[in-house]
Parts: C-alpha cells; structure tokens; sequence
C-alpha cells in the first residue's frame, strides 16, 4: 500500500470536533445580537411621553444623513435629537463599556463571578462624585460630577493594584482583597459626605447612586466616547493572551505571557471603561456579570468573541433595561441601577450554586 502524500496527509487530519459548529454559533449570535440592538434602539427612540412612529424615526435619520426622507415637526425634532436618541446612544456606550469590562476582569482572574466593582473601580468613582456634590465643588461647572468621578475610579484602580503588589507581583486573591477593604472604605466615605450634605445635596447623591441616563445629552456622549472606543479597541488584542491565561499562570508564562503586565494593562482598561461609564450614568451594577457569563454558556469561553460580544451584549441589555426603566412605570422612570439590580441578583445567586455544584463546594 502506497502512502499519502504530505499534502494528502495534511489535508485528511481530523478537524477539532465543535470546532465549525462554535464558528457558527457564534457568527449566529453576533447576528443576533446586532438584529435585537437595532430593534431595540428604533424602539427606545420612538416609545415614550411623546410617542414617534418608528417610520418617522427613520425617515428623520434618513433626513439628517442626506439620505432623502424628510424632517418632523419642531417638536418631534428636538425630542427625536436632543433628547431620545442622546440617551440610546448613551445607553449604548455605558452598556458596551460595562459588559466589556466584565469579560475582561473574568478573564483576568480567571473567575466567573468576577465584575468591574470587585476592585473597587464603580466605589471610587462613586466616592468622586459624591464628595463633589456633598462639598459643592463647581470648578469645572456642569462637568466637575463627571471629571470627580472618572479621576477618582482612575485613582481608586492604580490604589488597589499598587497595594495588592508584593515582591514585584500580584496575585489575583490579593487584589480581589484589597479590592474589597477599598470597596469597604469606599462606602464608609460616602456615607460621611451624606451625613454632612443638605437636603438637596442628599437628594442629588441618592439620584446619581441609584443609576440614571435622564440627564443624558450629546456632550455627555461625547465625554464618554474617547474613553470607550479606545478601551473597546485595546481589548480584543488580548484575546489571545487571555485564552491562554486561562490556561493557568504558569503554563501562559511558558508560553511566553508577561502575566504582571497582561494584568496590569488589562485592568488599566477596565478601569477607563468603568470609571467612563459609572462618571456619566451613576453606579450600574450586574451588567458586567451577567452578559459575559451568559455567552460564555452560548458560545463558549474563547475571548476572540467573548471580548466584543460582551460589548455588544452589554450594549442590548443596557439599551433594553433603559427603555423598561422609562416605560414600565410611566409617567415616573425607575432608576436604572436598581432595574439591573433586580434581576441580575436572582442571576448571581443562581450563578454561586451552579459554581458551587459543579465544583462539589467551595474548599
């Protein structure tokens, strides 16, 4: 019997079993995905006090564009474009940030249950921004909220990495830690500015805690968009380093990972795209567990989908929970951070047992 040529050889190796199937789940998925975010934003930008036909949504952007169509009346106009569609676009941005963030800290340390305030990213911005409030600065006028707490959730990061670093290196039990005890004083500080704020003061920090995109306009979006196209860019450049991070510290290192500075780069993202979107929406909990870990169970754990899949997961939930927010009890609006809160926590509790069960407990 004569044997195969290399090329013959080469051509009839098995392919990895799941392999083309993954490839289009996830293509499926992505599709999916998109269709349901379209869907969602024509519907956010249209349903609400002063409802808009979906066909005059579209034949106003058709307008803006130069794409024929035409324009709505006076009114329809400024509530389409300086009020509708400033919050779609943010909610759009808070979302990807927020679930893109959350895919990268799971991946970071290798933990499903991690999320973008274990490190105390979401607490340290928070405390930005009630001290800003409860002292009554004003040095940048209407943006000093947003400026205190975006530095504050930048601060608060480069804290916790440098406290939970011993020897030259950081172990993710440490930081998660320390992530922790800052989380801890964090909330000890928040309530010291409460406790010395007025009336007014109270009631502004309680609105922004609670989470909210009312006060959304285009200058908001455009403070919050830098910040959350440069972090979703880096991100899927190390999709790669992280799946083989998964494979365990010391085998990635053999595999030529720098671990210290993949952590240090990557929390440094999650950082940008957390502190961006908690400085202009106020604290919005859950996103960051809830949408990574769901398409990890659809598609699998590869982070060359996981990564902008959660961004764009991120970006469904938000834009959906925000158009609840705004309906379900109209004409008042629940405050976003406590919709996501309502039903991500039934989903964490669910998402510790099936851990624990499938791991045979926790020692």
């Amino acid at each position: 019997m004569t044997k195969p040529a290399d090329g013959q050889a080469a051509s009839q190796e098995p392919r990895k079993p799941g392999g083309g199937r993954r490839r289009s789940a996830t293509a499926a998925l992505t599709v999916g995905l998109v269709a349901v975010l379209v869907v969602l934003c024509l519907l956010s930008a249209g349903i609400g006090a002063y409802d808009i036909p979906l066909g005059d949504v579209l034949s106003s952007v058709q307008h803006r564009i130069g794409l024929g169509g035409s324009a709505l009346d006076r009114v329809g106009e400024s509530v389409l474009w300086n009020v509708r569609l400033p919050r779609v676009t943010l909610a759009l941005l808070v979302g990807a940030c927020l679930g893109c963030a959350g895919a990268l800290m799971q991946g970071v340390f290798g933990n499903p249950l991690a999320e973008p305030g274990v490190i105390g990213i979401s607490a340290g911005a928070a405390v930005g921004a009630v001290a800003s409030i409860a002292l009554g600065l004003s040095f940048f006028g209407n943006w000093t909220v947003t400026v205190c707490a975006f530095v504050a959730g930048l601060a608060t990061v480069l804290l916790v990495y440098a406290l939970s670093r011993d020897g030259g290196r950081t172990e993710v039990v440490t930081l998660i830690l320390t992530g922790i005890a800052v989380n801890a004083f964090a909330g000890a500080l928040i309530g010291l500015c409460i406790f010395f704020a007025d009336n007014a003061q109270i009631t502004q920090i309680t609105f922004w805690q609670l989470g909210s995109l009312s006060g959304a306009t285009w200058p908001k979006v455009l403070a919050v968009l830098p910040c959350a196209v440069a972090g979703l860019a880096v991100a899927p450049l190390y999709s790669r380093k992280l799946d083989l991070l998964a494979l365990g510290e010391r085998p990635a290192r053999h595999l030529g990972v720098d671990v210290e500075r993949l952590r240090l780069v990557l929390v440094l993202v999650v950082a940008l795209l957390t502190a961006a979107a908690v400085a202009v929406a106020g604290i919005i909990t859950f996103v960051g567990l809830l949408v990574p870990h769901l398409l990890r169970m659809a598609a699998g754990p590869g982070h060359r989908f996981l990564v902008p899949g959660s961004a764009l997961g991120g970006a469904v939930v938000l834009v959906g929970a925000d158009l609840a927010a705004r309906t379900v009890a109209a004409p008042a609006e629940l405050p976003l951070g406590v919709l996501t809160a309502l039903f991500g926590s039934p989903f964490f509790f669910w998402l510790l047992r099936r851990t624990r069960r499938k791991q045979g407990g926790w020692a």
